[in-house]
């Protein structure tokens, strides 16, 4: 079921200037409800531009931009409820606090939407639990946390409200193997849970194949790929052109293809691949 779509959309910067830049091209493409897509390409290629117009932080120089089939620059005055519908944690979030406490920050958005006493509080502590945050530092200052933890405490302040979409561009971003499966795992446990759409912005191909359902592949401002996780990695190689790197997983099947050892490259994750290499060895066993 589509859920947010973009229609005939496009992003001009600068028009009427020397520096006229054609961020996104003519975008269509739909999102599903309860979805996690994985949204890549290179730098400059239009990923955060699609992000700040899903919540209306950016309007669409034309087409237009719909949640549950309503057009969401139509009133510019319900902008503000919009942002409780679609949470957008930027490339650094840690840039996004400004509260005394982590508490406090985590409790900003959902006591502006009106929540009060214990529901603000199980509010705060679900998010915080998906993120990772200790009981220890809620009275902390967030401005005392490392790197890590301030990601964790901005990202827990969007997720605390709960948003029907949620827009993350580079959540994991510098973070070690560890702090990246909190994080990520945390946002699949939340999609799981509350049926929220996630939008995930990653240049991490390893991220996108074990996290995500969908992915879309932006190229010069211009869909290049779209489609279910199978669909992409069954046409790897194409990735290669929208100077994107593949799972390493991936280039392994890609090279024992060219020594005629398989014929399947669409293994994004070390578990498909023990799969995939124990069915080759069952074939194997039984032509000897």
């Amino acid at each position: 079921m589509s859920y947010l779509a973009f229609n005939n959309v496009s992003v001009v910067y600068g028009e009427g200037t020397p520096f006229r830049k054609v961020a996104l091209n003519n975008i269509n493409v739909e999102f599903n409800k309860g979805e996690i897509i994985g949204i890549i390409g290179h730098t400059g290629s239009g990923k955060s531009t699609l992000a700040m117009l899903c919540n209306g932080l950016l309007k669409p120089t034309s087409g237009t931009v719909t949640l549950d089939g309503t057009d969401i620059n139509a009133d510019p005055k319900k902008l503000y409820k919009l942002r409780g519908r679609v949470g957008l944690v930027f490339q650094y979030p840690e840039y996004q606090l400004f509260e005394s406490t982590v508490h406090d920050d985590i409790a900003y958005g959902p006591k502006n939407m009106g929540f009060t006493g214990d529901e603000l509080e199980q509010k705060i502590k679900s998010a915080s639990e998906f993120c990772g945050i200790s009981d220890e530092i809620m009275s902390s200052s967030p401005f005392e946390l490392s790197g890590g933890q301030k990601r964790r405490v901005a990202i827990a302040g969007i997720m605390a409200m709960q948003p029907e979409v949620l827009v993350l561009d580079e959540p994991a971003a510098g973070l070690d193997p560890e702090g990246r499966s909190q994080i990520l795992g945390g946002l699949v446990d939340y999609r799981d849970r509350t049926g929220s759409t996630l939008l995930l912005i990653s240049h991490s191909m390893e991220d996108i194949a074990k996290y995500c359902d969908r992915i879309l592949v932006i190229k010069g401002g211009e869909i290049y790929m779209y489609g279910t996780v199978e669909e992409i990695f069954a046409n790897a190689e194409r990735i290669f052109d929208a100077s994107l790197d593949l799972p390493q997983i991936t280039k392994l099947f890609i090279e024992l293809r060219k020594r005629g050892v398989c014929k399947n490259i669409d293994v994004y994750t070390v578990k498909y691949a023990k799969n995939e290499v124990l069915r080759l060895l069952d074939k194997k066993s039984e032509e000897i």
